[in-house]
């Protein structure tokens, strides 16, 4: 199968995060799920369930979705009832990964702005209740998409591929869906992580000047302040994932803006279109950001660094000592 060059480039690019993104997410999950990284249990939840949806969006976006497609086509997993079911799931973890990293901004947020309220919110209990109401919510959500779909072909009475159906577009339930869709993803969560974000560094910026103030130190860095320095760990954790989300779902939001705006299409088969093109590059670092918590995780946290050196040396420990 001759592939267009920018079917070539995405291929090789959906290899790679196969290939780091599955044992990098999974060894996160389970350094994360043993504790001591120096982390609360709420916040240890929040990025336990994240990395999980990241993991899924991997196995089901990109290894089955793509990866599978290509290297068995007309197989099982395109009959249109599996390939329906996978298109669910696909909508599924990609909006739990979203909603997730809103969760656990809010999380920082009120744990940074909200001093009356943090004690009750930012627990391992709120933590675990709002996690899994996300997903029912979630599942439910998308359950009616698997109604939306058709066959693309019809050979010997077997159903292969899908499309959205026609009526998906014009009758009024399903654009009003489809709306309620886009308005849920991408559209609020990226906005509402902006606005967090804003808010709790203008909150940060305040703080900081009053406390300056009071201390009478011209330079804040060099306090030993134990609570300014709580409050740093969690910026920086916070900043690394929500600000990595923001860089990485930016192209496919704005692709998605202007041809929503300008009603602008174009041809599947076109792959010099300018619009194709960047389609495909709003999708690719759109999964890039289900690779990039791992990275996020060591460089901000020393423990977890610790942690996953431990992780990756201990295999070669071990030959080590079976040498010997």
């Amino acid at each position: 199968m001759e592939l267009a060059t920018i079917e070539q480039i995405a291929f090789i690019y959906y290899h790679f995060l196969a290939i780091f993104g599955v044992p990098a997410n999974f060894l996160t999950i389970v350094i994360l799920s043993q504790g001591g990284c120096g982390l609360s249990k709420g916040i240890t939840l929040y990025l336990v369930g994240m990395t999980t949806a990241d993991l899924l969006v991997i196995i089901f976006n990109v290894i089955i979705y793509y990866l599978l497609g290509y290297y068995l086509p007309f197989s099982p997993p395109d009959y249109t009832s599996i390939y329906s079911i996978n298109e669910v799931i696909n909508y599924v973890v990609i909006d739990c990964s979203v909603w997730l990293t809103v969760a656990f901004t809010v999380d920082r947020f009120v744990l940074v702005c909200c001093q009356r309220f943090r004690q009750k919110y930012c627990t391992e209990k709120t933590a675990a209740v709002i996690i899994v109401t996300m997903c029912v919510v979630f599942c439910f959500k998308n359950i009616p998409l698997y109604f939306a779909f058709e066959p693309v072909y019809i050979i010997n009475t077997v159903e292969w591929g899908v499309q959205f159906k026609a009526t998906y577009f014009t009758l009024p339930g399903w654009v009003t869906y489809d709306w309620l869709d886009t308005v849920l993803n991408p559209f609020l969560p990226y906005f509402l992580i902006l606005f967090l974000n804003t808010l709790t560094v203008r909150h940060i910026v305040l703080v900081s000047r009053t406390r300056r103030a009071l201390q009478g130190q011209h330079n804040l860095e060099n306090s030993d302040d134990p609570e300014m320095q709580s409050r740093r760990k969690s910026i920086i954790l916070l900043f690394s994932i929500s600000g990595a989300f923001i860089v990485l779902w930016m192209p496919y939001v704005v692709f998605f803006l202007i041809s929503r705006i300008t009603d602008s299409h174009y041809e599947a088969d076109q792959y010099s279109d300018p619009l194709l093109i960047a389609d495909y590059t709003g999708d690719m670092f759109q999964l890039l950001s289900s690779c990039t918590n791992t990275c996020i995780y060591a460089l901000a946290q020393t423990k977890f660094r610790e942690k996953l050196r431990n992780a990756l040396m201990y295999p070669f420990l071990l030959i080590i000592k079976y040498v010997k």
